[in-house]
């Protein structure tokens, strides 16, 4: 987990791991997630039954199962109780990162890979912005922010959550 980990980071994603079934039960249910990977053998239980929490508590995070288990049954079940996908181990991280990325424009844009807001365009599969058509030069974090804005354009976001979804859980030591 940590080189999947290593490697989304410097796509600039923001990552939490929860090496246990406890810790993902617990963090799936104080915190909101876009897109959520689960091993179904995680130590302590099932990640099928981190499937159906989150799915009892009307999660709306895209869920992409990645396991060991390579077997129709367990592909069936985890797809049928709610993952978005199933990903076989071993697999390409540039793959898992492909589908990461499928599942996130699915979910928040609607499967277009660009998103407009009356000047401002962002092509999410480019990771760049414009306004009137200039290119804008953004820092990781100035990139994340514009987008989490404009994903959240019809709600109040306050500051913590802006502070979360920038630093995740250690948004708390800011």
């Amino acid at each position: 987990s940590s080189s999947i980990e290593e490697y989304l980071k410097q796509d600039a994603y923001l990552c939490e791991v929860a090496a246990t079934y406890d810790e993902a039960m617990e963090k799936a249910g104080i915190y909101e997630y876009d897109c959520i990977l689960v091993d179904i053998t995680l130590p302590g239980g099932s990640g099928l039954d981190v499937i159906r929490a989150l799915k009892k508590a009307h999660s709306k995070a895209g869920i992409i199962v990645i396991s060991a288990k390579n077997s129709l049954d367990d592909k069936i079940e985890g797809l049928e109780i709610g993952s978005d996908d199933y990903l076989t181990k071993p697999f390409h991280l540039s793959e898992l990162n492909a589908r990461i990325k499928a599942l996130l424009r699915r979910k928040q844009f609607e499967g277009e890979p660009r998103i407009d807001f009356q000047e401002i365009s962002v092509q999410t599969n480019k990771q760049q912005a414009q306004v009137l058509g200039e290119d804008l030069t953004l820092t990781r974090t100035e990139y994340r922010l514009l987008l989490y804005f404009l994903v959240n354009l019809k709600r109040v976001l306050s500051k913590e959550s802006i502070a979360e979804h920038l630093a995740g859980s250690d948004a708390d030591l800011l």
